[in-house]
């Protein structure tokens, strides 16, 4: 490494553990926080202020002429530095554009706007939310506008969360899997309508955690680089050396929690698979929200909802919950596990009807940025999706429009991440049972530790080096498609049902 590469580096990993900073002030902010500590005080100014100097120092001319000058030396572009220098310039680009008055006051705003939501969502009250997401969706346009994204401003925010993806790919994407996904749902709940299965209660919290904590380190988090807390939305913040892992706890609703943790579980061990050595530059990065959330959604139900992992972790569970499993079977457990049934829940719906949620947000966002819905119309255009693709109406605002943190931080085009990584998550499940053909037989002998080093190295170990086509590509050696998944769901999910 030269010398102006090592000065480069020091730079930008000063800028990153800026963010950083930022980013335990939002895991404070939804962990710690006291409530008396209004959207109006310390806490948004803190944020903003640090919105403001991270903006300023990766748009400062220094760091741009430092940039300018390893770009002018002769780097391979696939090599690590070339990824590295690529990768700086198209965020660099965009971020220029973008005026710190405008950074500052959207930092500010997204505390407030948090704190809003929160309320509104508790006392199910949109009507005193709806002007400030109004304010938070101009935000969205303005920046994309400051991008050069005027004309097409949901594609800016698509991309920012997976570069590469625009409105049209993931429509395509989007429309193909919901022509079979509605009827195969329909289908599968038809099936599942007729199982009578018990209720899952008095489950104590105490023993909750002690079971998280042994199933999340079986699947190699490790919790000497990372913790888990609770929140009232389960999230994994942080990098490969401090990993911050949330749940959440009750007490009638075990499940619940023990797969929110698998599932910030699976982000935690993409974070922490990620290369050690250039943890602060785009190598260190992951290579977009979709590519993070297949390995969320890979663990948590390829892995964790399977009979081999229950074959090996129910003894555990009823050694630690007696009482409250003691007069239901194995096969009532496993299928109370694997339950498919309406719900108007997103973060609660089972997978057969997960991706309809996150189609029903994605058709609303599109209709948002184009005008074609105001925000004042979003509950009944949220009911009216959610009767077409879900057969079911929310009882109340808070069961639908309001149920999602997301909007309240500005996070437009997030959602599709979730239904493009269980898409991505399915077609890499198929890949590595064909790579690795003892694989179900190693979850159920409780040894990860292969398939963690799959996933590393057709994942993990990248970062950024390719985006989610590419490295869905070099994963699988296949285009991303629907059809592994609508296989992965009927051979699990019509099997289990159609046994009755």
């Amino acid at each position: 490494m030269t010398e102006k590469q090592a000065t480069f580096l020091s730079e930008l990993q000063s800028i990153s553990s800026l963010r950083q900073i930022s980013s335990l002030l939002g895991w404070d902010q939804q962990v710690n926080l006291p409530p008396g500590n209004s959207p109006s005080k310390q806490r948004a100014s803190q944020r903003a202020v640090l919105a403001t100097l991270i903006h300023r120092e990766f748009t400062s001319v220094e760091f741009q002429d430092k940039l300018r000058e390893l770009e002018q030396m002769e780097i391979d572009s696939n090599e690590d530095w070339g990824v590295i220098l690529r990768e700086v310039r198209r965020k660099l680009d965009r971020a220029i554009k973008i005026p710190s008055e405008f950074v500052a006051r959207k930092a500010a705003h997204q505390s407030r706007a948090y704190h809003a939501w929160r309320k509104a969502r508790q006392n199910d009250d949109f009507a005193s939310y709806a002007p400030i997401l109004e304010v938070t969706l101009q935000l969205a346009r303005e920046e994309a506008a400051f991008a050069g994204y005027a004309d097409n401003p949901y594609d800016y925010h698509l991309d920012l969360h997976d570069p590469g993806m625009e409105t049209l790919s993931v429509a395509k994407l989007f429309d193909a899997l919901q022509v079979e996904l509605v009827p195969l749902s329909q289908r599968i709940l038809g099936l599942a309508g007729t199982c009578k299965l018990p209720a899952l209660k008095n489950f104590p919290v105490t023993q909750q955690e002690v079971f998280l904590r042994e199933v999340v380190e079986s699947l190699g988090f490790d919790f000497s680089r990372g913790r888990m807390d609770v929140a009232i939305h389960p999230f994994c913040s942080g990098n490969g050396n401090d990993t911050r892992l949330t749940t959440r706890y009750d007490a009638d609703n075990p499940l619940d929690s023990l797969f929110s943790s698998i599932h910030e579980a699976g982000h935690g061990l993409y974070e922490q698979g990620l290369p050690a050595k250039w943890i602060g530059t785009p190598l260190g990065e992951a290579a977009g929200m979709a590519v993070h959330e297949s390995q969320s959604r890979i663990w948590e139900n390829q892995v964790g909802r399977s009979r081999q992992f229950w074959n090996l972790w129910e003894p555990r569970f009823r050694e630690l919950f007696p009482e409250a499993l003691s007069d239901i079977s194995s096969e009532d457990l496993f299928k109370t596990i694997n339950l498919v049934t309406p719900n108007p829940i997103r973060v609660d719906a089972d997978e057969v009807t997960y991706n309809l949620h996150v189609i029903l947000r994605f058709e609303l966002e599109q209709a948002l940025f184009s005008g074609e819905l105001e925000v004042s119309e979003l509950p009944d255009a949220w009911s009216e999706k959610a009767e077409r693709l879900l057969n079911l109406q929310p009882k109340n605002d808070a069961e639908g429009v309001l149920q999602d943190v997301h909007w309240s931080s500005g996070s437009f085009g997030y959602f599709p991440s979730y239904c493009i990584g269980n898409l991505l998550a399915a077609q890499l499940w198929e890949t590595a049972k064909e790579d690795i053909p003892e694989l179900e037989s190693l979850i159920e002998a409780g040894e990860n530790e292969r398939f963690l080093a799959w996933l590393d190295e057709k994942i993990h170990r990248h970062g950024s080096r390719m985006n989610l086509l590419e490295l869905t590509e070099h994963a699988t050696g296949k285009p991303l498609g629907h059809a592994p998944l609508l296989r992965y769901l009927e051979e699990r999910y019509l099997v289990l049902y159609e046994q009755n």
